[in-house]
């Protein structure tokens, strides 16, 4: 019964966003326990303390497009959308075009991009980070950025990985820029 009602969830989510949930199926098909565990793990993923939505996103988009640029990418996209953030500044965040974005939000997505790639220059802006949320703005963040990798990650090992596509941020598809996009040191 319980594998039905979480199946019934997956199903929903599925419809809602227009994404595959078959990895989360597998999952739950297989082991309801490991199922229950990435249950628990979607808690961390989705916390969301001190920090406004739209840096919140930012951090999102910039961790999962460093692993993804398919439908894991167009799932937070959608999300991000459906939280009622403009598709220009998705559409920014996405193309790490810092000047089209608030400042906050600019700050979040170069904080982002150096703690992925592990530049010492996120020591600089940590401080800042902390400034405007404050330690639990930071943890939320950190939880945003490390969580988002998974996703795809644990998509690729379990055989469900997808080639790179347009993200749909607006009534035309919107060219993913691969150059700027991916995570940069």
């Amino acid at each position: 019964m319980i594998k039905y009602l979480f199946n019934k969830m997956l199903t929903s989510m599925s419809k809602r966003y227009d994404y595959d949930v078959r990895y989360q199926q597998d999952i739950l098909n297989n082991d309801l326990g490991a199922f229950l565990k990435f249950m628990g793990f979607q808690m961390m993923a989705t916390h969301a303390s001190q920090v406004p939505i739209t840096p919140l996103f930012a951090a999102r988009i910039r961790a999962i497009i460093a692993e993804d640029c398919g439908p894991c990418a167009q799932l937070v996209v959608n999300m991000a959308l459906e939280a009622k953030i403009a598709p220009e500044i998705v559409g920014a965040i996405v193309n790490k075009q810092l000047v089209n974005l608030p400042d906050d939000v600019a700050l979040v997505v170069t904080f982002t991009d150096h703690v992925l790639t592990h530049n010492v220059e996120a020591d600089d802006l940590r401080s800042q980070i902390i400034e405007l949320w404050g330690e639990k703005g930071l943890v939320t963040l950190g939880f945003a950025i490390s969580s988002y990798r998974v996703y795809p990650t644990f998509k690729y090992a379990m055989g469900y990985g997808k080639a790179c596509q347009k993200l749909q941020i607006s009534e035309s598809p919107f060219a993913l820029n691969q150059i700027s996009a991916k995570v940069q040191g």
